[in-house]
């Protein structure tokens, strides 16, 4: 039986089908339908799930269940595994007890990204993990079947990474069974597997590269060759295969392709097998040249390569970049279909929903904040306060940063800083901040945007709502007591929509001494409406 899934919802049923029986989690779009589904289906299948309160405490509550012998997965973005990274390398260095794969969503073109355009399999050296690449929905569902097995096989996790066209793209997918044991973890010391302290954890390195060199033989049957003609050769991973096979069909090409299934570990010999015969080859990966640079290595001088010199380091590939590229080494121009470009759609910025209760933070901050203020910007909705026609976002960095930079400039010349920061966002990476200014002394006013959801990653609760990620009841935590038990000095909470009292906060706290927090508590309009809808 097929269904027509989205790439995110695919792995969501592959996890099923591989008997997943903890999941965590944090929203970060492209990976968040991969939580907002579980979170309706956990309960029902007996499964264990959560919203936790940043990647870091997500992945670390993995590894307690992996640890305890449950099979495991955790979600997230690619700036979620920058976050935990303090837990995931030391991590893949103790293994897996439980099966556990790790989903890291990917956003080349940054069309959900504010920070950097990421490529999280340069992480394959730095953590000495393994890669697998899906290309389709199909293979999303396959390939997190494939890295539990892999993951059982070898104790190691595994991550299974996408791209925002393979989380966000429809296909049928084969439905296979699902067959869940519910069972307790039970973690059983031993500290020769779970205790990083040297000397033990430079053997425990020793036996991950071990591992690694055995799985080269997994990889190997991972990639594919689909037979040509010719002495020019294309190797492709991910959804660059897809470009390739359409342009290659479009323009009745017969070009051998070799498609990459695992990127860590590379499948040197089918690389090496493949190449053989080979004058030319174009590599097609996204993004940075990971691949082509290993190719290069393996394959010598004598075959001429290329990559990033044909095709952009920046943004994702498509089926016209593909065209041009190719269409040099065959020397002729190849067709490819029209694109947005060539239709001119008018550009358009995002804009705050009707009846956001941000319309009217922006505005009295603009009002009252005084000449020369720096505002800090941070990750979720309010990142809008930069374009027209609020203009108060001076920095952005990452989730947090707007407390965090806001210290520094502040102590770095004294001058006013306003920082912007929302519920979800404060939970995540705001709290040390808040407390790293309020120990060093900053005259900073900090305003909480508390609109009872996390509202930009698609109305996931947090610990502020009172909600779980399965929608249980749960302890309500107060931004305002959190910020008063961190010692910040003035602390009010106000409803935005007394425009008065919100000037007259703004007011009374712009030229205090010490670090103040407003917190704006104001429902989402959006999601507001659905709870009326009951959607």
């Amino acid at each position: 039986m097929k269904k027509i899934l989205l790439g995110n919802e695919a792995i969501v049923q592959g996890a099923l089908e591989s008997g997943v029986q903890y999941v965590s989690a944090y929203p970060g779009t492209p990976s968040s339908e991969i939580g907002i589904v579980f979170g309706k289906i956990a309960q029902k299948h007996g499964i264990y799930f959560e919203f936790a309160v940043n990647e870091k405490t997500a992945m670390e509550s993995a590894i307690g269940s992996s640890y305890s012998g449950l099979k495991t997965l955790v979600s997230m973005k690619n700036f979620g595994l920058n976050v935990a990274l303090d837990a995931f390398l030391p991590f893949v260095y103790t293994g897996a007890k439980g099966a556990t794969v790790i989903v890291v969503a990917d956003d080349p073109s940054c069309h959900s990204s504010g920070q950097s355009e990421e490529n999280s399999r340069g992480f394959a050296d730095l953590a000495h993990v393994p890669i697998l690449e899906p290309q389709d929905a199909q293979e999303a569902k396959d390939f997190t079947i494939l890295a539990f097995k892999l993951s059982e096989k070898y104790s190691v996790p595994v991550i299974l990474r996408t791209t925002t066209r393979v989380a966000h793209q429809r296909m049928p997918v084969e439905i296979g069974i699902i067959n869940i044991e519910n069972k307790k973890g039970e973690f059983v010391k031993n500290k020769n597997k779970f205790v990083t302290m040297p000397p033990r954890v430079l053997e425990m390195k020793g036996e991950l590269l071990k591992k690694l060199e055995t799985m080269k033989k997994d990889s190997e049957k991972l990639a594919l060759i689909s037979r040509g003609k010719g002495k020019l050769g294309i190797i492709t991973s991910g959804v660059a295969n897809l470009h390739v096979t359409e342009v290659l069909r479009k323009n009745n090409l017969n070009i051998p392709v070799l498609k990459i299934g695992m990127f860590n570990p590379l499948p040197e010999k089918k690389i090496l097998s493949f190449v053989s015969d080979m004058k030319e080859v174009l590599i097609a990966e996204e993004l940075e040249g990971f691949i082509e640079k290993k190719v290069k290595e393996i394959a010598g001088c004598k075959l001429k390569i290329y990559g990033k010199d044909l095709l952009p380091e920046i943004g994702e590939l498509s089926n016209e970049k593909i065209a041009l590229a190719l269409g040099k080494l065959v020397k002729k121009k190849l067709f490819v279909k029209r694109t947005e470009k060539d239709l001119k759609i008018p550009l358009r910025y995002p804009r705050l929903c009707q009846g956001c209760p941000y319309w009217i933070v922006f505005s009295a901050i603009k009002k009252m904040a005084p000449e020369g203020t720096i505002f800090g910007g941070d990750i979720g909705c309010y990142m809008l306060a930069g374009f027209a026609p609020h203009e108060i976002q001076d920095y952005l960095l990452s989730m947090g940063s707007s407390i965090g930079v806001g210290h520094g400039i502040n102590k770095a010349g004294g001058q006013k800083v306003i920082a912007l920061i929302g519920d979800s966002t404060f939970f995540h990476a705001g709290i040390p901040a808040l407390i790293n200014s309020v120990y060093n002394k900053s005259d900073l006013l900090i305003f909480v945007l508390d609109n009872r959801i996390t509202a930009m990653t698609g109305h996931q609760p947090n610990p502020g709502m009172g909600l779980t990620g399965t929608g249980e009841s749960a302890k309500e935590i107060k931004i305002e007591d959190i910020a008063k038990a961190c010692g910040a000095e003035n602390v009010k909470t106000v409803d935005p929509v007394n425009m008065q009292e919100l000037q007259d906060a703004i007011r009374d706290f712009i030229n205090k001494k010490g670090t103040s927090v407003i917190v704006s508590r104001r429902i989402c309009a959006y999601y507001e409406r659905k709870l009326k809808k009951n959607i």
